[in-house]
């Protein structure tokens, strides 16, 4: 997993040079200290997908580019079999599967997300995002917290929200959660 991580960092580090932006820009635009981005483009840490997509977008590059190094090369249809998608860990306790990295010109991104259950009392990590996000739990039990607002989805359960609200998830009663997100 480090050596996909410092891949991602590499090419992100490359699209921002190539463009003339400072790290202390971009880090200023996505609203994060330069400290931070410089740790996730040394490939110190790994990086929030909802901040690669904002990176994406900023740089008119498709998410797969940043998460593969490859252009996606089909504009009909892509088909993605079980557990072929390539993979983004954002910590030990989530993990995203992209479900269209083939696809070019999306409209929208779509990930196979995994939540790994974490002991009860363990704060739920916050993220946000430009656009829109809809979520349809596949799997067990997840709290969602938008804006402040609690919300436990289950089984064949959805959320639509604006993804630039702070917003959490978590799986509960001690088994992971599945969920198909789409960020639009």
């Amino acid at each position: 997993m480090q050596e996909k991580i410092r891949q991602i960092a590499e090419r992100i580090r490359e699209l921002r040079n190539v463009s003339g932006v400072s790290l202390e820009e971009l880090a200023a635009g996505l609203h994060i200290p330069a400290e931070k981005y410089r740790e996730y483009e040394s490939g110190g840490a790994d990086i929030p997908v909802s901040l690669l997509y904002e990176i994406a977008t900023r740089f008119k590059v498709e998410l797969t580019v940043i998460l593969t190094g490859e252009s996606p090369k089909l504009r009909t249809y892509c088909v993605v079999r079980k557990g072929r998608g390539p993979t983004v860990e954002r910590r030990r306790q989530y993990g995203y599967q992209s479900l269209a990295y083939n696809f070019m010109h999306k409209k929208a991104e779509p990930f196979l997300v995994s939540v790994e259950p974490e002991p009860d009392e363990s704060p739920v990590h916050y993220n946000a995002h430009p656009g829109q996000e809809f979520n349809f739990v596949l799997e067990g039990t997840l709290q969602v917290i938008v804006g402040g607002h609690e919300i436990v989805l289950g089984e064949g359960d959805s959320l639509f929200f604006d993804s630039g609200t702070a917003h959490g998830m978590k799986a509960l009663c001690g088994k992971p959660a599945k969920f198909l997100a789409v960020i639009v």
